[in-house]
């Protein structure tokens, strides 16, 4: 579904993405791993066409298309989505609205359905608004409730660097299979090789390229093993260009 080649980024002077490759197949879950600082992040806002966040080199292909010069609107039309590391606060926008808000959104007791998946009770929610009464993780849940809403071909799941706490890791990891029992191929981008555990694929990013892609139990006892403790976010471990 999504083939990225060689892609590359400058920001500010300073590579951030460094020949990158990586591909996310029809149906699947991936799981891209690797600390704060090594491009996460920066992966995410490439492919979803952020901001000013356009490559120097590379091509991402999206069912076929090289999506590199689409907007992000064009990029949702095709079905691609972003949960962003911090979610919106909307003044006067109640949760309700906002999950009908998808044009892929079946009435509300699907979206009820929804919150009930992320741990979110339905008749506490619905009627509130999305602004600073909600916790942070409140919102994230309210997030990924709207992604499920969505129905995207491809969602890209975002960890924010503060993590996830232990509390809504479970419903994280239940909104995930959701998706994917719904169609959706997961791009889901953390430093938590916990969270990783529900991928069928994961790759290990450092210093904005891929060292490796594995079965995830494999993949986050060699990050426990070889990136916890690498203080190397703008050039990979020498030794791990060797592997």
């Amino acid at each position: 579904m999504l083939e990225v080649q060689n892609l590359s980024l400058s920001l500010n002077g300073r590579s951030i993405i460094n020949d990158l490759s990586l591909h996310v197949n029809g149906g699947e879950i991936h799981g891209v791993l690797g600390k704060n600082g090594t491009g996460k992040t920066t992966l995410a806002y490439l492919i979803m066409g952020v901001g000013n966040y356009c490559p120097r080199a590379g091509r991402m292909i999206f069912e076929g298309q090289d999506i590199a010069g689409l907007s992000v609107s064009e990029r949702a039309r095709k079905g691609i989505s972003l949960a962003w590391q911090e979610p919106a606060r909307i003044e006067g926008l109640s949760v309700r609205d906002y999950l009908m808000l998808s044009g892929n959104a079946r009435g509300v007791k699907q979206v009820e359905r929804y919150l009930s998946v992320l741990g979110l009770e339905p008749a506490t929610y619905l009627g509130r608004d999305i602004d600073n009464t909600l916790s942070g993780g409140e919102r994230k849940r309210i997030e990924l409730a709207s992604v499920l809403a969505m129905r995207p071909k491809l969602a890209i799941l975002d960890e924010p660097d503060s993590g996830i706490d232990i509390l809504s890791l479970p419903f994280l990891l239940s909104a995930i299979v959701e998706m994917n029992k719904q169609g959706s191929s997961v791009l889901l981008i953390t430093h938590n090789e916990k969270v990783v555990e529900t991928a069928h694929r994961v790759s290990v990013l450092c210093a904005g390229r891929i060292l490796r892609t594995g079965e995830p139990r494999e993949m986050s006892l060699w990050f426990k093993e070889n990136c916890q403790s690498c203080v190397h976010v703008n050039e990979p471990k020498e030794e791990s260009d060797k592997l």
